[in-house]
């Protein structure tokens, strides 16, 4: 006996297998609407934050995370977790930020120095595959040199070396590290010809100093005081434009250079796509931390300064930093190491 076979209706078929009817296309497009409206109705943040730094626990990007994002906690009611990712030149924190949902609970405390190195590497720049959201603080560099070196101010150095063009070696942290581009500027705006030797570290750097195997260095101002001691190494000038309580006593870089000037900074970033009123609310919440006495005295005591700004105006930053930066990677031919 053969099987009696059910067939469903044809008009039946056309409509279940297209989703182009209209009733479905209707029903889809309230779903959609209802739930966007709901998105957007709910309060941010909606869950714990990561705030990514792309440097290790203890590094200056890492305090400062902390210490504003414990602040954030207590303000939203919602933990803000410090995630740590270093390597390969801050681009594994970068593409973890860059790849994550633009919901504004997963942010990026980043740095000057990873800012050069993406624009080194041409990879997840700031100012294409993020958005910005503050400046939250700033920090100087300073110009030292061995106290082995016979000059003690920094027109007294420009004038050593220029009297002995590539003999005088500076140490960097590494190939388009802060440190080495700020020697690399120092060497166009001064006319100097220096020696660059990059160290894994810039700590190992003043290391080397203060055994006399290295001349000089730029290094962020409060990672000089513990090399200062013992008188082996020897501070010539600031990297502000302006003195600065942050390097007491010593002048701007520019007062021998015109024009020099090179300023470390900290800055908050968010994944491309995020919506501006998210932006807008951890602006907000950054600007009320900075404006805590108690959190202002702390990051003077780890050697930066409160420094927000708006999203605008950081953006804008960002974009001139990255063609200011960009230019000297180009002129010096500071490529990505192999």
């Amino acid at each position: 006996m053969q099987a009696q076979q059910t067939s469903t209706p044809r008009a039946l078929r056309r409509h279940s297998a297209s989703p182009r009817h209209p009733l479905a296309v209707a029903l889809l497009w309230m779903l959609s609407g209802t739930l966007s409206a709901y998105a957007a109705e709910q309060p941010y943040p909606a869950k714990p934050i990561r705030m990514m730094t792309a440097t290790t626990i203890g590094s200056g990007p890492d305090v400062i995370a902390r210490l504003l994002g414990t602040r954030l906690t207590e303000l939203w009611g919602q933990q803000v977790v410090v995630d740590n990712r270093a390597g390969a030149s801050g681009l594994i924190g970068a593409e973890l930020v860059a790849k994550s949902a633009p919901d504004g609970h997963t942010l990026w405390m980043a740095t000057m120095t990873q800012l050069i190195s993406t624009t080194m590497y041409q990879r997840y720049m700031m100012t294409k595959d993020f958005l910005p959201v503050a400046m939250v603080a700033s920090t100087p560099f300073v110009i030292a040199v061995s106290s082995s070196l016979p000059v003690k101010t920094m027109a007294e150095f420009v004038a050593y070396a220029k009297a002995r063009p590539g003999q005088v070696m500076y140490g960097s942290g590494g190939q388009g590290s802060t440190p080495h581009l700020c020697m690399e500027l120092l060497q166009s705006m001064g006319g100097i010809k220096l020696a660059h030797v990059p160290y894994k570290g810039s700590v190992i750097a003043l290391t080397d100093m203060m055994g006399g195997q290295m001349h000089s260095t730029c290094a962020a101002a409060p990672a000089l005081p513990p090399f200062l001691q013992g008188g082996k190494v020897r501070s010539l000038a600031v990297t502000t434009r302006q003195p600065t309580q942050l390097a007491p006593g010593l002048p701007p870089v520019g007062e021998s250079v015109p024009g020099y000037e090179l300023v470390g900074w900290y800055g908050v970033l968010a994944p491309r796509g995020t919506p501006k009123e998210i932006i807008a609310k951890i602006n907000q919440g950054l600007a009320e931390v900075l404006r805590i006495p108690d959190v202002q005295a702390r990051l003077i005591s780890v050697g930066a300064e409160a420094a927000h700004s708006s999203a605008a105006d950081f953006g804008q930053f960002l974009q001139k930093e990255t063609e200011r930066w960009g230019k000297v990677l180009r002129e010096a031919n500071i490529r990505p190491p192999d």
